[in-house]
């Protein structure tokens, strides 16, 4: 049996210019675009907080953003909302992108971007409130691997769902 090299160690750490961005590829052209052509504007602007996942500093293997987003009480289900607030919004944190190089397929990468943008909005709800992570699925998959976390659907709207902060706060 041959042995297999090591894989590399990868971290995650905020978009910086020293990030190659042109040479990200994950197949879904949005996805390509944006963060080749408007993620720093988006840091910039502080529209979005853009992380990436890199063995080396450079090379990019997958990133997330995340955004403040508030959440329409009307629209979640009314079990849930009565128990919040009698405000009409909640704060809550969107991931409003997230994509994995081709590159880097089948290593598990979405999975290790997601728990990480998970962890760092519960981290970060703790000095800016947000009741929950939304998301929005691009596919029956994406709803199925969301629901693997116990993300809820967001009835008004198709393909969005969210998962309470104390839900997250109990995922090992």
């Amino acid at each position: 049996m041959e042995e297999q090299p090591p894989k590399p160690k990868l971290y995650i750490e905020p978009l910086g210019v020293k990030h190659n961005r042109a040479a990200f590829s994950c197949g879904v052209s949005p996805l390509d675009k944006y963060l080749q052509t408007q993620a720093s504007q988006d840091l910039r602007k502080r529209l979005a907080a853009v992380y990436v996942l890199t063995p080396n500093g450079t090379t990019i293997a997958g990133y997330y953003n995340l955004s403040a987003y508030s959440v329409r009480l009307d629209k979640i289900p009314e079990e849930i909302a009565r128990k919040l607030t009698r405000m009409p919004e909640v704060p809550a944190t969107l991931v409003g992108r997230l994509a994995r190089s081709s590159a880097f397929r089948g290593q598990g990468i979405g999975e290790i971007l997601f728990t990480d943008a998970l962890k760092r909005s519960l981290a970060n709800s703790k000095h800016v409130a947000s009741w929950a992570v939304i998301v929005d699925a691009k596919d029956a998959n994406a709803v199925a691997f969301y629901k693997k976390y116990g993300f809820m659907e967001i009835p008004a709207t198709p393909d969005r769902l969210f998962l309470p902060m104390e839900t997250i706060a109990k995922l090992p």
